[in-house]
């Protein structure tokens, strides 16, 4: 059987994402044929064996499970939390599978999210070689001036790392605030609530509208549903992930 990395094996057994097995091998929670592993080390599925934490890792192949969510305000992007609060898979119910969240919207976004335990393809959506354009629909106090609409679709500086341009559209406006639509091909952490925070707006409501060719089309918030074939086949082909069969 061909060799893999060990933080692949990891992920598409479903126990943790690629990233979080780095983390543990780097932690050296884990064992390849009762030796410490360390990041790097290829293995045979079929030959090796794999412990973490002391506990054997089987990995049988399966049909991964592909999950879109309209996320709610007040949920944590995330399948646990140390502190108690509420997580995305807490809305999860009838999954028995350990799917993990694809990007992240922070606690108080709302919008389109994806799951799965599908460890390359979850990989592939999150590297910025091969990210998707996510539009956003943002909800800032007042109105929007030009030099303030400037301001956003200039290359600004996040964090000490230069942004791309990002085309912002602004909306309807009333006296409630303005509407804006953001198309990011990138997403730094919380990106957009940093850009509106330097061109002197607040945001009062972020939510993301579709990610790719993917959509909400009316799914209500705090419910999801399955992936069908065309949108998971649609997701291969847009990240080059050569799917197995």
């Amino acid at each position: 059987m061909k060799k893999v990395r060990l933080q692949k094996f990891l992920a598409d057994a479903g126990l943790m994402s690629r990233r979080a097995a780095e983390e543990e091998i780097a932690k050296g929670r884990v064992c390849v044929n009762g030796h410490v592993a360390e990041i790097g080390t290829q293995i045979d599925p079929a030959a090796d064996l794999v412990t973490y934490r002391g506990k054997r890792v089987l990995f049988e192949k399966k049909e991964h499970i592909y999950i879109m969510m309209n996320k709610p305000r007040g949920y944590l992007c995330s399948t646990e939390d140390d502190r108690g609060r509420k997580c995305v898979t807490d809305l999860l119910d009838g999954v028995t599978a350990r799917v993990y969240p694809v990007g992240r919207l922070d606690l108080i976004s709302e919008g389109l999210l994806l799951l799965t335990d599908d460890g390359e393809l979850k990989n592939r959506l999150t590297h910025p070689s091969y990210s998707l354009p996510k539009i956003y629909r943002v909800k800032v106090s007042g109105e929007v001036s030009e030099s303030q609409h400037l301001t956003l679709t200039s290359p600004l500086v996040i964090d000490g790392y230069k942004i791309r341009p990002v085309d912002v559209t602004v909306g309807e406006s009333d006296e409630s605030g303005t509407v804006l639509k953001f198309t990011l091909k990138e997403g730094r952490n919380r990106q957009i609530r940093k850009m509106c925070e330097q061109a002197g707006l607040c945001v009062k409501r972020l939510s993301r509208i579709s990610i790719g060719n993917l959509k909400l089309d009316g799914l209500p918030v705090g419910k999801w549903r399955y992936l069908d074939a065309k949108e998971v086949e649609y997701l291969y082909k847009a990240t080059k992930v050569q799917k197995n069969v």
